[in-house]
């Protein structure tokens, strides 16, 4: 068969695509109901992942300036590797190592509580002495102690009626519950610490993305609206995360040298709680209160006093500058962003509260200052 060679001088000239014709009002419609059909199916499928992406974008954020320093000393080579992964590695350190610790630490005096438990078991419960300094009632609760708990009898009396309330099946139940809950949360820190290490890695690229897009639904204010969100978790990181671990550790400390029984794990729930407002009165109470139940008084006056100086320096002098002057709010409305987050989106909203509030007031001030003033 004789094969025929295509041509290999220039053929006719191809005839110009005509432009596409302009859009009515029926396709344009049509194609904004496609795209917010593509957004809402796009949600949907990610909906079991986004806390997961969010905590990434947000941990990415609080560590980019030093990502930046990193990239500076050793620029990134082809693959852009070494910097995402060391970052990634040293989050996942920095997070688990204290689960970790605070784990064994809550074993330890879990074995301890069933050892307690075993000897009133045995032996009766003793009649703390705190119950005889009590300002009211000390008589009657002494009385009462005496006659239920500080015999095995009694105490044995007592302990079957609360192994009575509790229910077998409600314990396995509730056993794997906590166990899927662990494993599902296990996988969400896997996805986060992946999604992390492409925004490492991908961060530029991805920032100047957000950057158009920001600029494309705002208009000239949208790339000051995207900067402001982004000020304003790097300002609501340094007030609430950093001060609320620099609180725990601080009465952590207070908690070892004033003799309160499990400093370390009261140490870590006084942290957790002061990143949120109003919530390290909570925590360095209660180590006050188990150390007037030892019996030391004065322990527990050192912890409450040591408790509202540190918090009182914390939330009305470090806090307001780091936040409110990142965020450009006064505290009020950083404290609304964060309560109301809070409530609607959990511990992430400890963080888009204050951007979303960051973002509409920042909105509303160049509404009403007009778009070509700098905003104060």
């Amino acid at each position: 068969m004789e094969h025929v060679r295509p041509p290999t001088g220039p053929g006719p000239a191809a005839a110009p695509l005509a432009p596409p014709p302009p859009a009515t009002g029926s396709s344009a419609f049509a194609r904004v109901a496609l795209v917010v059909a593509l957004g809402a199916l796009g949600l949907w499928v990610l909906h079991p992942f986004l806390p997961a992406l969010v905590w990434a974008v947000i941990l990415a954020i609080a560590l980019w300036p030093l990502r930046e320093r990193l990239v500076r000393i050793k620029p990134p080579g082809r693959h852009n590797l070494l910097w995402p992964a060391l970052l990634t590695l040293a989050v996942a350190l920095v997070i688990l190592v204290p689960l970790i610790v605070v784990a064994i630490q809550a074993a330890r005096e879990a074995q301890d509580a069933v050892a307690f438990w075993r000897q009133i078991e045995e032996q009766g419960w003793p009649v703390p002495d705190f119950v005889a300094r009590l300002p009211v009632g000390a008589a009657q609760v002494s009385a009462w102690w005496q006659a239920n708990l500080s015999h095995p009898q009694g105490s044995s009396e007592v302990l079957k009626r609360v192994d009575q309330s509790i229910n077998h099946s409600s314990l396995v139940g509730f056993g794997r519950t906590f166990g899927s809950q662990i494993v599902h949360r296990a996988m969400l820190f896997g996805f986060t610490l992946l999604a992390l290490f492409f925004l490492f890695r991908d961060g530029p690229a991805l920032a100047a993305q957000g950057l158009s897009a920001a600029r494309r639904l705002f208009g000239p204010r949208g790339e000051r609206v995207a900067r402001q969100m982004v000020a304003s978790v790097h300002g609501t990181v340094d007030g609430l995360v950093l001060v609320g671990l620099g609180e725990g550790f601080l009465l952590g400390v207070v908690y070892v040298f004033a003799g309160v029984p499990h400093p370390v794990l009261l140490g870590a729930a006084t942290a957790l709680a002061a990143m949120i407002p109003f919530g390290a009165p909570v925590a360095f109470g209660l180590a006050a209160l188990l150390a007037a139940v030892q019996g030391s008084v004065t322990a527990a006056i050192v912890v409450a006093v040591a408790g509202l100086v540190v918090t009182f320096v914390a939330d009305h002098f470090v806090r307001p500058v780091l936040i409110g002057g990142a965020t450009r709010l006064p505290f009020l409305w950083v404290l609304l962003g964060i309560l109301g987050g809070v409530e609607s989106f959990g511990l992430l909203g400890l963080f888009l509260g204050p951007a979303v509030m960051a973002a509409l007031v920042l909105l509303w001030r160049e509404y009403t200052a007009g778009d070509d003033q700098t905003v104060a």
